[in-house]
């Protein structure tokens, strides 16, 4: 199964430690850790569903392409990685 996991940036606000998930796509993927962890949805994704801007979602080591369908596909070993992007000057 796929795994997603999410940085210590955001397990500073929720428990959320790496977990194993279903899913064939990265939106199934973050609807299963999200059943999990729901508080962390709201600090991953925009009321629409779409990822937040300074948010970023990485499968196998590659930054997804669906920031708002999150339609990119998760194979069996992925890992899904959550990320606070870096901004600022």
């Amino acid at each position: 199964m796929p795994t997603v996991s999410f940085t210590d940036n955001l397990q500073r606000h929720v428990s959320c430690p790496p977990i194993e998930v279903r899913g064939a796509t990265v939106r199934a993927a973050l609807d299963a850790a999200f059943d999990a962890y729901p508080t962390l949805r709201g600090y991953v994704l925009e009321d629409d569903g779409s990822v937040r801007r300074h948010i970023t979602v990485w499968v196998a080591g590659e930054p997804v392409a669906d920031r708002r369908g999150l339609t990119d596909s998760v194979n069996e070993n992925d890992e899904v990685y959550v990320m606070q992007a870096l901004s600022g000057g």
